[in-house]
């Protein structure tokens, strides 16, 4: 028989398996939505709605790049045991591969987009894959970087607890000088983390915020007013500083801003080089973590 959009749609809601796991059990079944929700729970697809609302917070941060353009992306798991498992580290990289082929920059955009080889979409793959891991898992945030000409870079930092992209404009030729400089911006942004790249990306009201800050700083250590915009003006050279990536002191080479040291290796390469932005994920940053009582969690299962 045939199988109605309305009859999978019935079977989603109550099992929480994929759309087309959904589709295959019905037609399994001719149809028979209880026999149906029988062959899904036999096949271990129609618990992945229970799972929804436990803490996702460990996972990995992964990054595709393919010449001058690149994402990362942001899957959350439970634990840091199945962030290691081989069925997500697949996932969450095949993923961001299809992001990258589709040029999207967010996760609700890729999520209707098909899965490789699998029949479904990623958002579908994504419920197969909690279901058969036995985890909630959660595609949390996608960043993308392309450039007309030049290279993006990309830094994995402890096995995917960081994840950073660097997007460098240049019509130079050596790719592999560009790929190398990029590399150490991208560290660079992973240890220091910049929140803009210059002055003219930092929010009009993040610059006041700041400025009223000093301000009153200012008078409360008693100076007068004739003083204090002189004062706040070079205090916020300094929050520029440490906030911007292009004035922040380069980790390998304190004593030079990094972008001292994009204009000396353009002047090396006889090229320009333009750093256009960067993205930088911390794991699970702002996810609050639920603390688990283990002693408690011994008691409640001996008992």
């Amino acid at each position: 028989m045939s199988v109605s959009a309305q009859m999978v749609k019935d079977l989603r809601e109550q099992t929480g398996a994929g759309m087309m796991d959904c589709k295959k059990a019905l037609q399994e079944t001719s149809g028979d939505m209880e026999a149906a929700i029988d062959w899904l729970r036999k096949k271990g697809l129609s618990s992945a709605s229970k799972k929804a609302g436990r803490v996702a917070a460990d996972g990995k941060v992964v990054a595709v790049v393919e010449g001058n353009r690149g994402v990362v992306l942001e899957v959350n798991t439970e634990t840091d045991f199945t962030s290691k498992n081989e069925n997500f580290v697949s996932f969450a990289e095949t993923a961001a591969r299809v992001a990258l082929a589709a040029n999207v920059d967010d996760v609700e955009a890729l999520k209707p987009l098909s899965y490789p080889e699998s029949g479904r979409t990623v958002a579908d793959e994504l419920t197969h894959k909690i279901a058969t891991i036995g985890e909630n898992m959660n595609l949390r945030r996608l960043g993308r970087i392309a450039v007309s000409e030049g290279v993006v870079v990309s830094y994995i930092h402890m096995e995917g607890k960081i994840g950073v992209l660097v997007g460098l404009q240049s019509p130079c030729a050596d790719q592999a000088a560009l790929a190398d400089l990029g590399k150490k911006l991208a560290m660079h942004v992973a240890a220091s983390a910049p929140p803009w790249l210059d002055r003219s990306a930092v929010p009009a009201e993040a610059v006041e915020r700041e400025r009223a800050i000093l301000a009153e700083q200012a008078r409360a250590s008693g100076k007068p007013e004739n003083i204090i915009d002189k004062m706040v003006l070079g205090r916020l050279d300094k929050f520029y500083g440490e906030s911007c990536l292009l004035e922040q002191p380069f980790v390998m080479d304190p004593d030079q801003k990094v972008v001292s040291v994009v204009e000396a290796r353009a002047k090396e390469l006889a090229t320009s080089i333009q750093v256009t932005g960067f993205v930088r994920f911390v794991l699970g940053e702002g996810i609050q973590k639920k603390e688990e009582d283990f002693a408690a969690e011994v008691a409640k299962a001996a008992g």
